[in-house]
């Protein structure tokens, strides 16, 4: 028999429409303007480790980042967006192929900014208890040495390999992809370690991950990027954002040549997202928070199943 019957209930709905209220009244407050962006985009992203989902003659959008950016270079001020997006091979106990995302972008936002406004909302969003939140600030590198043993920016590829007590089948598999393995850790090692029913931010990834977030002015070896974690839990992902037109089209170009290494379907860079890029861009910062993972920790669920309605009926 089919089951019809909605993962969660009515209480569970009604924690949700508090907490999307509360993100609306603190972007309210602070006159930041809420915008729509479309879910059906000519280009997907680049990046290798997204995936796309296509649809006739395009993507289903896995963020509204590339159009809120066209957005800004188009005179906007700071703006925000709540919408579903999707993301293929995305399932498990944290993780939908369709997802709510709470996007804005600030502009004139430096890193230190950025991160005190993320937390901000967050605490105001979570409402009764989330302003007595403790938050650490930690650089990534430094995290890295801590808890997983190793640094991220000058050992070799083996160091991260028997950090990871990796075997002879995983070695193979990740080879010297430095960024590979770099995540591994963070997932099995360092998320693992950070402090529960607190937020942590790790801060200046190396700049090979620096997506799309600029190069810290201050130390050319790490990006100016963040996330927020609620103990092991990744909330957020933040960026000082890049707004060099070529160097963006270089890093499209790099994805492009690592999903041909890695077999993935091959994906054409946004000519739209350059082109805003080209005329120009303002200094903001920007991120991307799951409105749902919010929801798992405010009511302190492990499974992401608890705080939606419906999963989904594709397979």
């Amino acid at each position: 028999m089919t089951d019809w019957r909605p993962s969660s209930g009515p209480a569970a709905a009604a924690r949700r429409s508090l907490l999307l209220a509360r993100t609306r009244d603190y972007f309210d407050r602070c006159k930041v303007l809420a915008v729509d962006t479309p879910a059906l985009v000519a280009s997907g992203v680049t990046d290798p480790n997204v995936a796309s989902i296509p649809v006739d003659g395009g993507y289903l959008h896995t963020s509204p980042e590339y159009a809120m950016k066209r957005l800004l270079a188009a005179g906007y001020p700071d703006i925000y967006s709540i919408s579903r997006v999707f993301r293929e091979g995305e399932r498990g106990r944290r993780h939908l192929r369709e997802f709510t995302m709470i996007e804005w972008y600030r502009r004139d936002f430096g890193l230190d900014a950025i991160i005190a406004d993320t937390l901000a909302l967050i605490r105001h969003a979570i409402g009764d208890g989330g302003d007595a939140l403790p938050a650490t600030v930690l650089d990534y590198r430094d995290t890295f040495i801590a808890h997983a043993g190793v640094d991220p920016l000058t050992d070799p590829v083996e160091a991260f390999a028997r950090a990871a007590g990796a075997d002879e089948a995983l070695a193979a598999s990740l080879g010297d992809d430095r960024d590979a393995w770099l995540d591994l850790l963070m997932s099995t090692r360092v998320a693992a370690a950070l402090a529960p029913d607190a937020l942590t931010v790790i801060r200046h990834y190396p700049a090979s991950q620096a997506a799309l977030a600029r190069v810290c002015p201050a130390n050319p070896r790490v990006a100016d990027r963040f996330e927020v974690y609620a103990g092991s839990l990744e909330l957020a992902n933040g960026y000082v954002e890049l707004t060099d037109a070529a160097e963006q089209a270089a890093r499209m170009r790099h994805d492009i040549e690592r999903r041909r290494d890695r077999g993935l379907p091959p994906m054409q860079r946004d000519e739209a997202l350059l082109a805003a890029l080209e005329a120009g861009l303002p200094p903001c910062a920007g991120v991307a928070l799951g409105a749902e993972r919010l929801h798992l920790f405010a009511v302190g669920a492990d499974d992401i199943r608890d705080v939606i309605t419906f999963e989904g009926d594709l397979p």
